[in-house]
């Protein structure tokens, strides 16, 4: 009997062991425990417009993730705020929701993501947001923070690599002349010295113009790139000061051809705009509604059975959860920790990750976090964005 006695006790301290090490039913014990992440949107600020889809379809995306089972069971806890396109408060609110617990983090603006990049390298918070400049791709510099649309430099790029392209198609000689309007702001900014240096390395000439804040009217930029002589025009800003722009631009009787990047390429602007968007091209990294694929088939059922409009910034919210939820799907089946080191190095090992046709295929590497290297460009005809070419690549 004293034997049987030593025997369980001997079990139990066992027991005891293994679970002070990590061992027992840890692991099924947990396998229902939220993964907190958090947001900030701008739903009352300068870029609401475009910001308020962008977050229906981030919060669409875990609403339906954690509707069909989460992540392994373990469903997305997601932590959001507006903060109004104001970068003080964007640094509260990260401050907030990392000490309450998330491991990954969902941004919003060019401004702000700059501003929270080194905050995030040192909590070590792999973060993606809205914003695609080209300062946050690069891992020594930024290493939690993840880019899945075509930058905006990139995007500048791919617009002067097809102008220059449809200028010869045209029967033209020589090389076309470009300018770059754009928001006065960083993201504004973002793209127009490597725009430059593309466009001067192969012979095009270039010139770029802010677009004042708070302007009624672009007539006296319109002027400036008259008397330069542009035959294309790239705009970089959001849908309302686009559609003045073009607007503007219209009645100047301007025959230039007129790109816009991504934050204006989209269905808001051809509303703004009415009549004077037809023609109008666009470089967009997420295939807009109107050109049907496949990825397009469950956030669209999702938001028809809820309710929600889907426009191409819900498309692009929805995917950039997407693509972070990859990331931490890997961890979670690997059975690690849900942290954010784990997360981070799950990500680096996305491999042409596919999304359906709504983006050009995500590849993240320890050396880059530039997720995305391609863009088609559309045009607005009747009233809607339809495709013009295949997509259009820059050298990674």
């Amino acid at each position: 009997m004293r034997s049987k006695w030593l025997l369980v006790l001997l079990v139990v301290a066992l027991a005891g062991v293994l679970a002070a090490c990590g061992g027992g039913d840890k692991a099924t014990e947990t396998t229902t425990e939220a993964i907190k992440v958090g947001a900030i949107f701008d739903l009352t600020g300068p870029t609401s417009d475009v910001g308020k889809p962008y977050a229906e379809g981030i919060k669409g995306y875990v609403k339906w993730l954690n509707d069909n089972g989460g992540i392994n069971g373990r469903p997305i806890d997601l932590r959001h705020a507006d903060y109004a396109y104001k970068v003080d408060q964007a640094e509260q609110l990260y401050s907030q929701f990392v000490q309450e617990g998330v491991v990954a983090f969902q941004g919003w603006g060019t401004g702000d993501t700059e501003a929270l990049r080194s905050r995030i390298a040192a909590d070590q918070i792999p973060f993606m947001s809205a914003s695609y400049s080209a300062n946050l791709v690069d891992p020594k510099v930024a290493p939690y923070n993840f880019v899945i649309g075509t930058t905006y430099s990139d995007q500048a790029i791919i617009a002067i690599k097809w102008a220059m392209q449809d200028w010869a198609e045209q029967g033209n000689t020589g090389k076309p002349k470009v300018a770059l309007v754009h928001h006065d702001s960083p993201f504004g900014k973002s793209p127009v010295e490597d725009a430059k240096a593309f466009a001067e390395a192969n012979g095009v000439a270039f010139m770029s113009l802010p677009m004042p804040k708070g302007a009624t009217d672009y007539v006296a930029e319109l002027t400036k790139i008259k008397d330069f002589g542009a035959n294309y025009i790239i705009i970089h800003t959001v849908s309302s000061p686009a559609a003045t722009f073009v607007k503007d631009a219209r009645a100047q009787g301007m025959d230039a051809k007129i790109i816009n990047l991504n934050w204006c390429a989209d269905e808001f602007f051809i509303e703004l705009a009415g009549d004077a968007a037809e023609g109008v091209y666009g470089v967009q990294p997420f295939t807009p509604p109107s050109v049907p694929v496949e990825g397009h088939k469950i956030p669209t059922e999702w938001a028809k059975a809820n309710g929600k409009d889907v426009d191409v910034h819900f498309i692009q919210g929805w995917y950039t959860m997407d693509v972070m939820t990859a990331g931490i799907r890997k961890v979670v089946e690997q059975g690690k920790e849900v942290t954010g080191p784990n997360i981070k190095a799950a990500l680096e090992t996305l491999t042409n990750y596919e999304t359906g046709g709504v983006t050009y295929p995500i590849t993240f590497t320890p050396e880059s976090h530039r997720g995305n290297l391609g863009s088609r460009v559309y045009q607005v005809v009747d009233k809607q964005w339809t495709q013009v070419t295949d997509y259009i690549t820059v050298e990674p």
